[in-house]
């Protein structure tokens, strides 16, 4: 494989990490303020439950001592291709200075758990509706 096929597959990686960070942080914010507004759709079980799976699986790899996996997978598909940070287009060196903090792993295993009490505590204070189908429209 040419070093063309490992940064195409990295830069798809980075966005799809890119979009799970994303709709974590939505959820996080989008919960509270749509059941202050009345908003439906963040009641519904099945968004509810992926938002809450999402933290865990960031949670446990940070209790684990391990970062991301896509994280890991990224930095091996760029290592593999003899990426350069500095050949990075601007907005993508900006991007990855946003999600990649240079911090003590425990930092991040701190943050993450405390992320994963809140989601918690969401889902007991935005309680998703579980009795009925609340994607149906009623």
């Amino acid at each position: 494989m040419n070093r063309y096929g490992p940064i195409a597959l990295a830069d798809a990686v980075f966005a799809v990490h890119l979009a799970v960070i994303a709709f974590n942080v939505f959820g996080l914010v989008a919960i509270p303020l749509g059941a202050w507004r009345g908003w439906r759709f963040v009641r519904i079980v099945w968004w509810r439950a992926l938002h809450l799976g999402f933290l865990i699986v960031v949670a446990v790899q940070a209790v684990a001592g391990r970062a991301c996996f896509l994280t890991l997978w990224w930095s091996d598909l760029l290592a593999s291709a003899g990426q350069a940070t500095q050949t990075e287009p601007l907005i993508q060196r900006w991007i990855v200075r946003l999600i990649y903090w240079p911090l003590p792993l425990w930092v991040f295993t701190a943050l993450y758990v405390a992320v994963l009490v809140y989601a918690a505590l969401l889902w007991w204070l935005v309680p998703p509706d579980i009795g009925r189908r609340s994607d149906k429209g009623r």
